[in-house]
Order: structure tokens, then sequence, then C-alpha cells
């Protein structure tokens, strides 16, 4: 049978490799990487200005706020939390009484521009 000779570098513990691999690969610039879809900042129609105010946010925080919102109001069904029970703001956004909140984010990309 045969038996597997070791090198030093087969000796190092597998948390040492993985430093040493780090070190070695090339060093990402910093403001060189393009925001990916999430982190882009867009400008909100007046409807939804009205819900998360008028400056320019990534989606992200869009979705973040008009939670905020519809906790602070109150607006989720009691009988089933994934509803959401829109007010006169978010009945512009949405285009209804109700909707899911897996629906919700279809609504808030139509009135969500790049800006």
């Amino acid at each position: 049978m045969a038996t597997k000779t070791t090198t030093k570098a087969d000796d190092k513990p597998a948390a040492e490799k993985k430093t040493a691999a780090k070190k070695t690969a090339a060093p990402k610039a910093e403001g060189a990487a393009k925001p990916n879809a999430l982190q882009q900042p867009l400008k909100p129609s007046a409807e939804l200005a009205a819900v998360v105010g008028a400056a320019s946010l990534p989606r992200g925080e869009v979705v973040s706020k008009v939670w905020e919102y519809i906790k602070k109001h109150n607006l989720q069904n009691p009988e089933n939390k994934r509803e959401i029970l829109a007010d006169d703001k978010l009945k512009k956004v949405f285009g209804k009484d109700k909707c899911t909140m897996f629906e919700m984010n279809k609504h808030l990309a139509a009135h969500l521009k790049s800006a």
C-alpha cells in the first residue's frame, strides 16, 4: 500500500491555507464596484414619495420604509399578516384596497424610476 508523502504546505492547518489564499488574491478597487440592482438609487413617484419621502433611495430602503409605514399605521390584516390593507396613500401606490406582501414589490417597482 502506497503512503502519501506530505510537504510543508500540506502540514498547515486549513485556516492558515485559507488566509494564505486570500492574501495572494488581487485586491478589488474600492470605488470601482458597480452597484447592483438593489443598491442603485431610484426616484419614487409622487404617490410613493408620500409614503417614503421624495429623496432617491435604493430599492431595499424603499421596501423597508414601506414596511415601517405599514407597521406604524397597523395596516396588516390581523387574521392574515401576509395581507396589507391599504390606506388612502397606499391605495394610490397599490391601485387597490389590499394586496399581499408578495404582490407589494411588483406595485412598488411600477413607482420607481432610475435617478
